[in-house]
């Protein structure tokens, strides 16, 4: 049976799939549970320093995006911190520590941005026994506006400093998590490397105002009439999230750094595809939220599977589809295919015929008796036809073979033309 054992920057855990800082990890009972689920690690919900409590609203916390079928694509939530005191969650993490100690367990931490508050809670933390800290750069609400969260994951100087001061003063593995409401994920990544991480974590909740109610006209959730954005999370912002842990995978200056992959993480399949893309590990939270913690066991069993069937260590998937990613100006201008609609599969409802007709390249025919074919001649493989079909592998792209000449352009398959080479490009000209 294949291994799923994961080492991630020396925190050892069965598997790699880990609960993120959130509140599925906010006391023992919670980390307790997910352990005995079978999650191989949890990184603890958000401590601050001690003092005054960490003040919660006491109304709706979180906002929903549904898909059709009511399946939660993305949860908006304006919860803070744990607002449990301190010590309370210090002597918690340490009766979990020492029960389970072949679980990775990580603290998250947010305290002011000066060296001795940095320095006053990273001792209380090593006596607990735990594997490594996070450092919440990411949060984008209630926090930030403390100068704390995403306030500080926004600036790199700042992160790069916190980081110094953390490594300076801990022996503890230290991964940063980012935030991704920035232009340029790799500029926060380079700082955090510079600051001495061990890793990155990405990405934090997206900042984000889910609905409004149109009978109060406010946000959702809304509090006594009023509402605000908060950070949105959930399958709807894995696209996002897999492009900026590509970004940092294949950036010269962050090449190598260890990546824990965060966003939309629900099926051993998203996780596989974070992990392809240099993730060492994932941390799932939403899926959690909406299927209760043995959702991790589907994500175990089946991505033990897919490495089963291609003979692959895990080890083996971290990073694999780096080298194919890419940026626009490199791909194959002469790479061409066209789609072709299986007839046996069709079930007629026109929605390729629609999408084509009125929004791309009038390339699909409607022909008696509700028949639809595509025009070659007019196909520019867009790919939308194969997109909204509601049949799978009713519409494919057959690619042309080499020596096939394409109908709607004349040109011939089979060469290789990136932007940098074409003649249309004037640049390229300029270099002949």
């Amino acid at each position: 049976m294949t291994s799923l054992a994961s080492n991630f920057i020396g925190i050892r855990s069965p598997n790699p799939f880990w609960l993120a800082s959130a509140p599925p990890t906010d006391k023992e009972y919670n980390v307790r549970r997910a352990f005995q689920a079978g999650w191989g690690g949890v990184v603890w919900k958000t401590l601050g320093l001690d003092g005054p409590p960490v003040v919660n609203v006491n109304g709706p916390r979180y906002g929903v995006i549904h898909g059709a079928d009511r399946r939660v694509l993305g949860i908006n939530n304006i919860e803070l911190i744990t607002d449990r005191p301190l010590q309370v969650n210090l002597d918690e993490i340490k009766s979990v520590k020492r029960d389970y100690p072949d679980r990775a367990l990580v603290i998250s931490l947010m305290v002011p941005c000066d060296e001795e508050s940095w320095k006053s809670i990273l001792g209380r933390i090593e006596d607990t026994g735990a594997d490594g800290v996070e450092l919440n750069f990411g949060c984008p609400h209630g926090m930030a506006e403390r100068g704390m969260g995403s306030a500080v994951g926004q600036v790199p100087e700042y992160i790069e400093m916190v980081t110094r001061w953390v490594k300076q003063h801990s022996r503890m593995p230290c991964i940063v998590k980012l935030t991704p409401n920035v232009t340029d994920i790799r500029k926060p990544a380079e700082a955090a490397r510079r600051g001495g991480a061990d890793a990155v974590s990405l990405i934090n909740t997206v900042n984000s105002i889910t609905s409004v109610d149109l009978d109060l006209f406010a946000p959702e959730p809304t509090i006594d009439g009023k509402g605000t954005h908060g950070g949105y999370c959930g399958p709807a912002v894995k696209p996002i999230a897999l492009n900026m842990v590509a970004e940092i995978a294949r950036s010269a200056a962050t090449r190598g750094m260890p990546i824990s992959g965060i966003g939309g993480v629900t099926t051993w399949r998203d996780a596989a595809e974070f992990m392809a893309l240099g993730a060492g590990n994932v941390q799932v939270c939403t899926a959690a939220m909406t299927y209760g913690f043995k959702v991790v066991q589907e994500m175990i069993s089946g991505l033990r599977d897919y490495l089963e069937a291609r003979d692959m260590a895990l080890s083996d998937l971290v990073g694999r589809a780096v080298p194919n990613v890419t940026d626009w100006q490199y791909l194959n201008l002469d790479y061409m295919t066209k789609a072709v609609i299986d007839q046996d599969l069709c079930i007629h409802c026109g929605r390729c015929y629609a999408a084509c007709e009125d929004t791309s390249h009038q390339a699909v025919a409607m022909e008696p008796g509700r028949i639809f074919r595509v025009k070659e001649e007019e196909c520019v493989a867009c790919n939308l036809c194969v997109d909204v079909c509601p049949v799978e592998n009713c519409i494919t792209m057959r690619e042309l073979a080499p020596g096939e000449v394409d109908p709607r352009t004349g040109r011939v398959a089979g060469g290789f033309r990136d932007w940098t080479q074409h003649p249309n490009n004037p640049m390229a000209q300029a270099a002949e």
